[in-house]
């Protein structure tokens, strides 16, 4: 596991025709899109993942691998991603943007990144067969050639992982 800093998200953003989702297109192997905190934004980042990959003519099987590897890490976002008291602080609607997902192509390598405001490092837990959650950093590190975080400040904290393309 890796420490590595990441860019941020730019701020030149288009909307799509759903209500809360916000995407950059792929001209050049980037893509980037905003999450809500919907019960739908898993599925939808998986969607937008396929979609991005299926444009970037990747195989199914790397598709399928980095759309599970973005469901874990938009799935810890969600969960673990607030900023400290934000959830008890909150009467207003929850924010647009509780969080980002962006997906580069690098030579032979796709890397999967998910910015959110939590300031916590993400935590590997001991595996438990008979837990209902928990495997989710064990999924995407035995997916990915490599992942790690960006140092937690008070902005928040990005969660990346790549993945190879493979034959």
């Amino acid at each position: 596991m890796t420490t590595h800093p990441a860019e941020t998200v730019h701020d030149a953003l288009r909307e799509e025709p759903h209500e809360d989702s916000w995407w950059m297109p792929a001209p050049d192997g980037f893509a980037a899109c905003a999450l809500s905190g919907s019960a739908r934004t898993v599925p939808e980042a998986r969607r937008f993942t396929r979609a991005t990959l299926a444009g970037w003519q990747l195989c199914a099987d790397v598709a399928d691998d980095v759309a599970l590897v973005v469901s874990e890490l938009v799935s810890n976002a969600l969960r673990y991603g607030t900023a400290p008291g934000e959830d008890e602080a909150r009467e207003a609607p929850a924010p647009f943007c509780n969080a980002w997902l962006a997906l580069t192509r690098q030579n032979a390598a796709v890397l999967c990144a998910v910015s959110d405001a939590g300031t916590g490092a993400p935590v590997v837990r001991p595996p438990d067969a008979l837990s209902e959650s928990g495997r989710g950093l064990h999924i995407v590190d035995q997916l990915s050639d490599s992942w790690g975080w960006t140092p937690p400040d008070r902005t928040g904290k990005t969660v990346w992982a790549t993945v190879s393309m493979r034959g």
